[in-house]
């Protein structure tokens, strides 16, 4: 059974960098993130204004403070700045044993701590933005979302659409109050036909990070659909940051030859900005293979990863996912 955390009204939250810190160019954000949440209790780590050589600092502390963390009565929610490159490292210094339950949310080098805790603990976590990019003056409404889903009640259902606009790509220089610069019409996209629907317990993540935990004990999928979800079937959500096409080709083989996508109903696939093409390979050649090898729904361009704004998809949730002439509907239901 899936334990669901529960963000009650004046929450606190929990500011760690289990992988990359805000570099002191940034610094700024921190500001801008404190003047956004003014009516929030922040808890801001140790870890979160340092940066040196792709981490916020040593393994060691960044562990200690996220188990610190997630460990702590008066923490609700833990949201680190970012991702980043080296949250791996964290990974087998976890105490799952000891974790409250409580919220932890983001995405990127964020996803692969994300999935590792629920699939060790059958803890629900939150794939959806990073605290940085909530640091606007306003919220579109597929980012906004976020607060709405993680106060969500058990058994209760909570109901995201697709986004009207997404990004393509940052232009840090040229700041807006939603933080992104929305310039693209968002079109999800299916190779299963126009009219869709996948349902399945919800896990997912950044392809790039996420694969490296594929056969060792802290990605585990198959104890987990054993111990926490009665053989369920499983609708993974799954985003290329900046893979190639032959590189995420392996990844993904990779994790149907580990039996991660034993009993799948279906994958959704995030916005990529990978356009690279490797003689003639392209990321929709990838998607079509993993469609024509599993024989179950494929979508694709959805609002998930590193083109923002992004749906909050819960780990271990309920999803149904509904596809239609371009747009999605995502239901979750913490049963």
């Amino acid at each position: 059974m899936i334990k669901y955390p529960r963000l009650n009204d004046n929450y606190t939250i929990g500011i760690t960098a289990p992988s990359s810190g805000i570099p002191e160019n940034c610094h700024h954000f921190m500001d801008e993130i404190k003047e956004r949440f003014k009516d929030v209790n922040l808890l801001i780590g140790d870890t979160v204004m340092t940066q040196y050589k792709a981490k916020s600092s040593h393994m060691n502390k960044r562990a200690k403070e996220l188990n610190e963390f997630l460990q702590r009565e008066d923490i609700d929610i833990v949201i680190p700045p970012w991702g980043g490159e080296l949250a791996i490292e964290v990974i087998d210094k976890i105490d799952y044993a000891n974790i409250q339950p409580k919220w932890i949310m983001g995405y990127s080098d964020t996803s692969l701590i994300l999935l590792a805790i629920t699939l060790n603990t059958g803890i629900a976590t939150a794939h959806g933005t990073n605290i940085v990019d909530l640091r606007g003056k306003y919220s579109d409404k597929t980012t906004n979302a976020w607060e709405n889903v993680l106060k969500l009640q058990k058994n209760e259902e909570i109901v995201q659409y697709s986004s009207d606009m997404f990004q393509k790509s940052w232009v840090h220089h040229v700041p807006t109050d939603y933080i992104f610069n929305f310039t693209e019409l968002t079109k999800w996209k299916s190779l299963s036909g126009n009219n869709v629907k996948i349902e399945g317990r919800l896990l997912g993540g950044c392809i790039d990070v996420i694969s490296h935990i594929v056969g060792t004990p802290y990605g585990d999928v198959d104890r987990f659909r054993n111990e926490y979800i009665r053989e369920e079937p499983v609708l993974w959500y799954l985003e290329n940051c900046e893979l190639s096409p032959v590189t995420c080709r392996r990844m993904l083989l990779q994790m149907k030859y580990a039996g991660w996508f034993n009993n799948v109903s279906g994958i959704i696939f995030g916005r990529t900005q990978v356009d690279e093409v490797v003689d003639g390979y392209t990321m929709l050649d990838v998607y079509k293979d993993i469609a024509d090898e599993l024989d179950v729904p494929i979508l694709y361009d959805v609002d998930c990863g590193h083109q923002p704004p992004q749906i909050t998809f819960i780990n271990g949730a309920y999803g149904i996912v509904d596809f239609e002439n371009g747009k999605g509907k995502v239901t979750q239901k913490f049963i």
